[in-house]
């Protein structure tokens, strides 16, 4: 009998990028002007003034107007050799040195900000346990009420889509932004990524007579929309991130794409409201467009002892976008022993403070689609799935249809096939209505406190499920697709909350007046996040009241102090002085045991 499943994660893997025990290093925020011009200069990004001035560099310049002649010209009368012009936004990239790039926003009234063209990863990381299927987030629950994402497209801005049957012909449009000549999946992400939202499980399921397991994706009737931003080492640049979500917002209507996928990141150098990455996010979700990001994969980051806190990676850190991070299934299909992987990245965003992550989803060991001869695919031999574990067989050989990865970008995309299954049984729903369905609905009943042990080197990481952990909890897709509550069509009415500091040194929300957190009308005393989210005094979470949203009663009871350490004055990396210090971050990938 077929046991048809949501994907499976069932074996050993610690090959992660280049390496068994890799070490990934994370960009670096430095502060210091060494080339002579301004270090001060508000309207240029602080890691674009400390690189060399005599050396060429792409940049993004942001215009707070549409950017015409005289902007260009005043733009090559500085040096600068236009490479690329946003479709639908201010936004152009130039090729110019750094003195340059400042000497220009000083001229020029119209700049709003500069930076550098950013390096960017896919975020797949470590992962050595053994996984069970999607029961836990109850996908298949969802699938028998009849919703599959039909007629709704999913934009998978990725590595590229590879050909595959279990896609059956629904990648709909292909577009190549690397300039590699090809919309083919070159690394193996993007068409792991596209498996998980909507593989239909052809291969393990009708187009095989002897399987016994069906590896089926969340929403596996969709339309993808493949936008190729990565290359065959996973990389690319924010330039040509942006470009894509633009793209997709320019095809919404042919394709009905109504979420995009983000299974990618960088470091984080200035506010939300200025970066193009973020900035780019929040014009697909004003357009109506659900936009899912990776939370990122730094959660054993230790650097100035924060243990993994405050490592979300940028576009993750938007407050709009629904932030997801991983969880570990420990091989059964029910969740009540799921616990947060060790390398999910921790909110509270760096600069902003921003709550993240939003939710979590099954991360590790996510058996999906296999892209043939990609990077991935030869390298990393490992994570191959061998036919013995889905079919009724006695041979040895490795699946030549599916592999196994682990890390939040395998996370994200269960999230992205859960919006299609929403917007699949109601089309009327906008993005935040979307996201505060997903987090009320999401379960809460996580473990506090948790130990995952890297199966390779033996250190121990210990996990605490708080609001910055696991956000309002474990994606329950049946849960959300039951859930019929509404709320204002605003824009913004489900941004995540920031954290600060009161006066009495407790840490407390800044929930706003047009979110649907606190004591809002609509959602009244509803949990958002539950209370184990919440650390403080009182076990039950009874320090967190909706009236003042105190998240810990005092210094961090239960919870890390290390974000802020012991006192009102601390100068942690993410509180105080030290929030212009260094953002350098790096991470071992080999996973939890």
């Amino acid at each position: 009998m077929n046991d048809t499943r949501t994907w499976s994660k069932k074996t050993n893997w610690s090959g992660v990028w280049g390496g068994k025990k890799a070490i990934l290093a994370f960009c670096t925020l430095l502060l210091v002007s060494s080339n002579g011009f301004a270090a001060d200069n508000g309207k240029v990004s602080k890691d674009l003034q400390s690189s060399p001035g005599s050396q060429l560099v792409d940049v993004i310049v942001q215009y707070n107007t549409t950017p015409a002649s005289k902007h260009f010209n005043k733009a090559t009368a500085h040096g600068a050799k236009l490479k690329k012009q946003f479709a639908s936004s201010n936004g152009v990239v130039y090729s110019l040195t750094a003195a340059q790039a400042s000497q220009l926003a000083d001229d020029d009234t119209d700049i709003a900000y500069v930076t550098p063209d950013r390096p960017l990863r896919a975020t797949w990381g470590g992962g050595t346990d053994y996984e069970a299927q999607f029961e836990a987030v109850n996908a298949d629950v969802a699938q028998g009420y009849g919703y599959d994402g039909s007629g709704i497209g999913v934009a998978v801005i990725d590595s590229g889509i590879g050909s595959h049957s279990d896609l059956s012909g629904r990648v709909v449009y292909s577009q190549d932004f690397t300039g590699s000549g090809t919309t083919d999946d070159q690394y193996g992400h993007g068409t792991h990524v596209a498996g998980i939202i909507g593989g239909n499980g052809y291969r393990s399921g009708a187009g095989c007579s002897n399987c016994t397991l069906t590896y089926m994706g969340v929403a596996p009737a969709v339309q993808l929309i493949n936008l190729k931003v990565l290359d065959k080492n996973g990389s690319g640049t924010d330039s040509n991130v942006i470009a894509a979500i633009q793209k997709a917002i320019s095809l919404k209507s042919t394709y009905n794409i109504r979420v995009i996928n983000l299974s990618l990141g960088r470091g984080i150098f200035e506010s939300y409201t200025a970066d193009p990455l973020d900035q780019a996010v929040e014009q697909a979700w004003k357009a109506g467009i659900v936009v899912v990001v990776a939370a990122g994969n730094y959660g054993r980051d230790n650097s100035n002892g924060r243990s993994g806190y405050g490592t979300i990676t940028a576009p993750g850190n938007d407050p709009l976008a629904i932030t997801v991070g991983a969880m570990r299934t420990f091989g059964t299909d029910t969740r009540t022993d799921d616990v947060p992987t060790s390398y999910s990245s921790k909110g509270p965003s760096f600069i902003d403070h921003v709550v993240k992550p939003d939710i979590v989803a099954a991360g590790n060991k996510v058996v999906s689609l296999l892209g043939p001869n990609a990077t991935l695919d030869t390298n990393y031999p490992s994570t191959l799935v061998a036919l013995s574990e889905y079919q009724s067989t006695t041979s040895t050989a490795n699946s030549t249809y599916y592999f196994r990865l682990s890390g939040t970008s395998m996370a994200a995309p269960q999230v992205s096939g859960a919006a299609a299954l929403l917007l699949d049984k109601n089309p009327a729903l906008t993005p935040d209505q979307l996201k505060a369905r997903l987090m009320k609905s999401a379960y809460k009943n996580i473990p506090i406190y948790s130990t995952s042990t890297d199966a390779a080197t033996g250190t121990a990481y210990s996990e605490q499920a708080d609001v910055f952990t696991v956000g309002a909890g474990y994606l329950d897709i049946a849960a959300a697709l039951n859930n019929n509550d509404s709320a204002s069509s605003t824009v913004g009415v489900a941004k995540s909350p920031t954290v600060t500091r009161n006066s009495s040194g407790q840490f407390v929300l800044v929930t706003g007046s047009s979110v649907l957190w606190g004591n809002s009308v609509l959602w009244g005393n509803s949990v958002i996040w539950g209370a184990n989210a919440f650390s403080g005094t009182s076990t039950a979470g009874q320090s967190v009241l909706w009236g003042n949203s105190v998240i810990w009663g005092s210094y961090g009871t239960q919870a890390y102090s290390v974000l802020w350490g012991n006192s009102t004055t601390a100068t942690s990396v993410i509180w105080g002085a030290s929030t212009s210090g260094s953002s350098a971050m790096s991470v071992l990938t080999d996973g939890d045991q």
